[in-house]
């Protein structure tokens, strides 16, 4: 299930720096602004302690973690969705991914130009990207607008929920919003909404980039990203990128953890980021764990437990039995299969059975 992230911002914010963190392919991070023109693609792993803790009971031949893929994409500048800088590119690359993760510069550094040569200013920086997402968004509509009007006239029916749907988001990009907070009552006018693919509409996570000093509690610019995110009801985090390097480039996992306890934090940025941005996804896992393997498959919340073993092989949707499903907590308890068998905690489900996060997994199927 290759889902993507694509993390935007504009030029010199840490975008490039924080994408060579999280995936192992290295983006040239540079001082100019178009560094990153071709989008870089990594392929990044969730943490997920859940199987480590599963592999010391199991003893399997390997651990495969979920993974989710990250784009660098262009540092965008103002005028682009009227084709300024790499506009063009730049909005295209974004319309591929699922979700975006929008890096805003919270940190003081004069050797680090910021466009124009102006002061540090989060809320400006943000309002840039999100006007030329806004204005290309409203382009698309008004493409469409006049043409569907003459259809609605001729009392097209599926004319007529597409004009309420462009209207209801055109109304709302002319007051300068984002589309993600309109929503749609009939099934059809949801189906439209969700055909349009609007670069505004797409979920959306800010990292707040900060100093090192900052990494734990953050500062006056991140707190006003903070402020803005939550009157949007968006994900909001804070995150050192130049820390975050430093951190990456340890050899052994007891020197990052000393170096993190320095800091006073628990976990890595970059690991507090990658669960965000699978959640941001609307993704959960469940696991097979074998002697062969403890493995982490990827699916949407919500998702039944037949659409759950086409994940593993399209077959075990087709021929769907049943699901033999073990709760985590019950298989760390109970330390074995048999042992949760015997307990009377083995859970046979059919059909209907909405997967929950973290189940452990065993598909009955005969094709």
């Amino acid at each position: 299930m290759a889902l993507k992230c694509g993390i935007v911002g504009l030029p010199n914010v840490g975008k490039s720096t924080l994408f060579n963190c999280l995936s192992s392919a290295k983006a040239q991070a540079a001082n100019f602004p178009f560094c990153t023109i071709e989008p870089n693609l990594g392929v990044i792993t969730v943490p997920d302690e859940r199987l480590n803790k599963l592999a010391e009971i199991v003893h399997p031949g390997r651990i495969v973690p979920a993974t989710c893929e990250i784009v660098d994409i262009a540092g965008l500048v103002k005028g682009a969705s009227k084709g300024e800088g790499l506009g063009n590119k730049f909005l295209g690359n974004i319309r591929e991914c699922d979700a975006i993760i929008h890096v805003i510069r919270c940190f003081d550094d004069d050797n680090i130009v910021r466009e124009g040569g102006a002061k540090v200013d989060p809320l400006e920086d943000k309002s840039v990207i999100d006007t030329e997402l806004q204005l290309k968004d409203l382009e698309t509509i008004e493409s469409q607008l006049t043409k569907q009007k003459k259809t609605a006239a001729a009392g097209n029916k599926d004319a007529k929920t597409m004009v309420t749907v462009l209207e209801a988001y055109k109304a709302v990009l002319e007051q300068g919003k984002n589309s993600r907070g309109v929503t749609f009552e009939t099934k059809e006018e949801q189906k439209v909404a969700h055909d349009l693919f609007l670069l505004t509409t797409k979920p959306v996570l800010y990292v707040a980039n900060v100093d090192e000093a900052s990494a734990k509690t953050g500062n006056e610019y991140s707190k006003k990203v903070e402020e803005i995110a939550k009157e949007e009801g968006a994900e909001c985090m804070v995150i050192a990128a130049k820390t975050e390097e430093d951190i990456a480039s340890l050899e052994t996992y007891e020197d990052k953890l000393m170096f993190l306890e320095e800091l006073g934090l628990e976990e890595s940025g970059v690991n507090r980021l990658i669960k965000k941005a699978y959640a941001l996804l609307n993704l959960e896992t469940f696991i097979t764990a074998g002697e062969m393997e403890v493995k982490a498959w990827t699916y949407h919340k919500g998702w039944k437990a037949p659409q759950c073993a086409g994940v593993i092989h399209t077959d075990f949707e087709k021929g769907f039995i049943r699901a033999e499903v073990i709760k985590y907590d019950d298989y760390i308890k109970y330390g074995s299969e048999a042992a949760v068998r015997e307990a009377g905690k083995l859970g046979i489900e059919g059909k209907e059975y909405v997967v929950q996060d973290g189940d452990i997994m065993h598909f009955r199927f005969n094709v």
